[in-house]
C-alpha cells in the first residue's frame, strides 16, 4: 500500500471516524475517540464479529466481565511479574522505542531491500522463481536480517537485556527519526495501570485496570460451565476494553494505550488441541476475507518464540499502510490459565466428562482479535482516490471508502434532485421508511454531484436519487459508490432490493 499513516489519520478525523482524544486541550498520546461514522464502523464489526461466533455457534456462549479483578488475578496469570516491555532510548531523537519492534523493523526493512535488489537482478537475468529464492537467501542484507532475528529471539526468550543493548551497538542499529545509532540501556517498563480500591488512601487496596480481557472467561469458567451446561469443547467469548501503559503508542490507532480486544477462548479434550488449533486458524481466517480484507493483505505468521505455556501460536496480519502487522492472534494455551488459577484460589476448575468418565482440566485454544485494528486495517484498505467522470463529461479525483456495505456507517443515502417541495416530500417520505431498516442519511444541500462525493468519501454503498422521473413514474435512480453504476426502480421496490443487497443472513451463511 502506498497510503500514508499521516493521510489516513487526517481523513478518519475530518470525515467523523476518529478524534484525537481530548484534542482541545492538546490531546492525550496513544488515546483516541471515535466519532459518528468512527463508532458506528467498529460496533458493526463487533456485531458481526459475535453473530460468527456466538450466534452462529451452538456451543460458543458469552460473557461482560467487569474491567475490574481481585489483583490476585493477575499474580496468577503471571502479569504482575512478567507483563513489561524492553525499552530504549535514542540519545540524539530522545524517542523511546521497543527494542524487539525496533530491531525487526530494521531487518524488515534489510529484507525487503535484498529482496527488490535480487528481483532487479533477476528481471535481467530471466531467473526461475526458484533461482530468485535462492539468490535471495544469499544477500548479505537478507543473511544478515536472520541473523538479527536469530540473535533477538534468543534475547527475548532469555530475557537478556544487555544482549540485547549489545546488539544494538555492535550491529548499529539507526534510529527512525535521526539515523543516530547511539542508544542508552534496554530497561523493562511495566505495561499495566493500576490504581487504588478504597475510599481511604490509607486502607484502599491496590488493584489494576486489566490488560487482557481473557482473564474475565478463566476465573469465570466454572460459573459459565454450570450455568450454561456447556460440554466440552464450547467456547466463551467477550468483547471489551483492555488497558496497557504503552510508553511507545504510535502507528495511528494501531497501538494504544485504551484499546477494545474481541476474545473467544475455546475449551478442549487434552489431546485434542492440536487438530482445534488448525480449524480456528482457518475458521478466522475465512472470516476476516468474508468481510473484505483481500487475500492480497493478509498471512499468517508463526511466533519464532513461543511462551512457555504455548504449545504453538500464530499470528493474522494485515498489510498496514506501515508493512504486515497483526490483527488476531490464534494460540494454543494448554491448561497453563486454568491450572494457575486453580492453584492461587484454592479451587478446582476441572470438567467432569461423561464420555471417558473422567475429570480434567481443559486445554485452550484462544482467538483474540484486536477490534481498533481491524477498523484500522478496514479504513486503510478502502481507501481509495481514483479518477472519475463529472456531470460535464470531464475527469475529477474523487475520494471514496470501499468498505464492504455491511460494514458501511451509512448505508443508504437518500437525496432529493433539487431543493422543491414536492422532491422533498417524496425524498423524506422514502427516508423515513429505509432508516427503519438500514443505516441511512437524508440531504438536500448542494449540487447532486457534491453529494454523491461527499457519500463516496463516508463509505455509503447506495445513493437513491429522487429526481424528475419519479414525479412522473414513481421510480428513482440507484447509484452503486464503487460502480457509479446506475439504475432506476420502482420506489416501493427500494427497501426489497436494498435488503437483498445488505443481506447479514446470506453473509453469515458463507461463513
Amino acid at each position: 500500500m502506498s497510503l500514508d499513516i499521516q493521510k489516513l489519520s487526517s481523513f478518519a478525523k475530518e470525515q467523523g471516524f476518529i478524534f484525537p482524544n481530548s484534542e482541545i486541550y492538546d490531546g492525550v498520546g496513544g488515546i483516541y475517540d471515535y466519532g459518528p461514522l468512527g463508532v458506528e464502523l467498529k460496533r458493526r464489526i463487533a456485531d458481526l464479529w459475535w453473530r460468527a461466533m456466538v450466534q452462529m455457534h451452538e456451543n460458543i456462549v458469552g460473557l461482560d466481565a467487569a474491567i475490574l479483578m481481585h489483583p490476585r488475578v493477575w499474580e496468577a496469570s503471571g502479569h504482575v511479574e512478567a507483563f513489561h516491555d524492553p525499552l530504549v532510548d535514542n540519545k540524539v531523537s530522545k524517542k523511546r522505542y521497543r527494542v524487539d519492534t525496533l530491531i525487526e523493523e530494521y531487518a524488515q526493512r534489510l529484507e525487503e531491500r535484498a529482496r527488490r535488489e535480487t528481483e532487479k537482478k533477476a528481471r535481467k537475468a530471466h531467473l526461475s522463481p526458484e533461482a530468485l529464492e535462492e539468490a535471495l537467501h544469499k544477500h548479505r542484507d537478507f543473511q544478515k536480517a536472520q541473523q538479527l532475528k536469530a540473535r533477538l529471539n534468543e534475547a527475548m526468550a532469555k530475557k537478556d537485556w544487555a544482549a540485547l543493548t549489545t546488539l544494538l551497538h555492535e550491529e548499529k542499529i539507526p534510529c527512525p527519526e535521526s539515523g543516530s545509532t547511539e542508544w542508552t540501556a534496554v530497561r523493562q517498563f511495566n505495561l499495566m495501570f493500576s490504581t487504588q480500591l478504597g475510599a481511604l488512601s490509607e486502607e484502599a487496596q491496590q488493584i489494576y485496570l486489566r490488560p487482557e480481557t481473557a482473564q474475565g472467561i478463566f476465573v469465570d469458567f466454572p460459573l459459565v460451565l454450570k450455568t450454561a451446561r456447556l460440554k466440552i469443547p464450547f467456547g466463551i467469548a467477550q468483547i471489551g476494553k483492555a488497558f496497557r501503559n504503552e510508553i511507545v503508542a504510535r502507528q495511528f490507532i494501531f497501538r494504544m494505550r485504551e484499546f477494545e480486544q474481541m476474545e473467544m477462548q475455546f475449551f478442549v479434550r487434552p489431546g485434542t488441541e492440536a487438530e482445534w488449533y488448525e480449524i480456528w486458524k482457518q475458521k478466522r481466517l475465512r472470516w476476516h476475507r468474508h468481510l473484505g480484507l483481500s487475500s492480497e493483505y493478509l498471512r499468517f505468521k508463526d511466533h519464532e518464540h513461543l511462551a512457555h505455556y504455548a504449545r504453538a501460536a500464530t499470528d493474522i496480519e494485515f498489510a498496514f499502510p506501515f508493512g504486515f502487522r497483526e490483527i488476531e492472534g490464534i494460540h494454543s494455551r494448554t491448561d497453563y490459565d486454568l491450572s494457575r488459577h486453580a492453584e492461587y484460589s484454592g479451587k478446582k476448575l476441572e470438567y467432569y466428562d461423561e464420555t471417558i468418565g473422567a475429570s480434567y482440566t481443559p486445554y485452550v485454544i484462544e482467538t483474540s482479535v484486536g477490534l481498533d485494528r481491524l477498523v484500522l486495517a478496514h479504513l486503510s484498505q478502502g481507501y481509495v482516490e481514483e479518477m472519475a467522470p463529472t456531470a460535464e463529461g470531464g475527469q475529477e479525483l474523487r475520494t471514496v471508502l470501499k468498505l464492504h456495505p455491511l460494514l458501511a456507517p451509512i448505508q443508504v443515502a437518500v437525496f432529493p434532485l433539487v431543493r422543491k417541495e414536492e422532491f422533498i416530500q417524496k425524498a423524506r417520505t422514502l427516508y423515513e421508511e429505509l432508516r427503519l431498516y438500514f443505516p441511512t442519511a437524508y440531504e438536500e444541500k448542494d449540487s447532486i454531484g457534491r453529494r454523491y462525493r461527499r457519500y463516496d468519501a463516508k463509505g455509503t454503498p447506495f445513493a437513491i436519487t429522487i429526481d424528475g422521473q419519479t414525479l412522473e413514474d414513481e421510480t428513482v435512480t440507484v447509484r452503486f459508490r464503487d460502480t457509479l453504476q446506475q439504475i432506476r426502480l420502482p420506489i416501493g421496490q427500494v427497501r426489497s432490493y436494498l435488503s437483498e443487497q445488505i443481506d447479514i443472513a446470506a453473509w453469515l451463511r458463507t461463513l
